[in-house]
């Protein structure tokens, strides 16, 4: 089993040889995300450090630039609030949509087709199969969907962490974590066990350390060199 450890203003520490990817968002005709497409794949080693700062010359790898611009990684994140304590539910005809709005890292798939808020409202087979798909592609899982017949759906993924871009949007998204791995505190006690985690790695996430969509503010790259402050 594999684990993210998360070091006090240091990088991640990712143990258990879990694969690595990068993927990006593929956007539909209007400009709204549509789906993910693998674009590289790296080494699989036992042991990985991953830049959590946003400020290393070797991205997504630590440089061990977070020391040099004294970064503040403190874990803004409660770590006993679970997704059931977050989450709205939005009961519709054939589906329920359980929505943790604090976790979202800002991708941009449940816009699509008038929003899956709205297709979760429509008692149509295409719409709710519209609804699973896009839940389905949210990498924070802040959207999990429930069908009334059947319970949650949910992919059952492997063990494995994408490092996520947005060439639409021109910046580089956060770390998406699958498969329920294990996420560590720096003070050594562990969140919620989730199918679908994203991580910051601009540096800039009020909600550390999952993403809150700041990299989009901060027009965070991987290609740059820094950030701006």
């Amino acid at each position: 089993m594999g684990k993210i450890k998360i070091t006090k203003n240091g990088p991640y520490e990712v143990s258990g040889a879990i694969p690595l990817a990068e993927e990006e968002i593929v956007v539909d005709e209007n400009g709204d995300p549509l789906e993910w497409k693998k674009t590289k794949d790296f080494p699989t080693k036992s042991e990985l450090l991953l830049c959590r700062c946003g400020h290393s010359k070797n991205k997504p790898f630590c440089d061990r630039s977070h020391s040099k611009v004294e970064f503040d990684g403190e874990e803004t994140a409660g770590l006993k609030r679970t997704f059931s304590d977050m989450e709205h539910v939005y009961d519709g005809p054939l589906i329920n949509l359980h929505d943790a709005e604090e976790l979202c890292s800002g991708a941009g798939f449940c816009h699509r087709l008038g929003g899956i808020w709205e297709l979760s409202e429509s008692d149509t087979d295409s719409d709710v199969a519209t609804a699973k798909e896009q839940c389905a592609n949210c990498p924070s899982g802040r959207l999990v969907v429930e069908d009334k017949k059947k319970g949650i759906v949910e992919s059952e993924l492997e063990e494995s962490i994408s490092i996520t871009q947005e060439p639409d949007s021109g910046v580089s998204g956060p770390i998406w974590a699958k498969g329920n791995i294990e996420v560590e505190s720096s003070s050594g006690e562990k969140y919620e066990k989730r199918n679908r985690v994203t991580l910051c790695r601009c540096g800039k996430s009020n909600n550390k350390p999952f993403c809150d969509g700041m990299h989009r503010l901060a027009e965070f790259s991987d290609h740059d060199e820094s950030i701006s402050n």
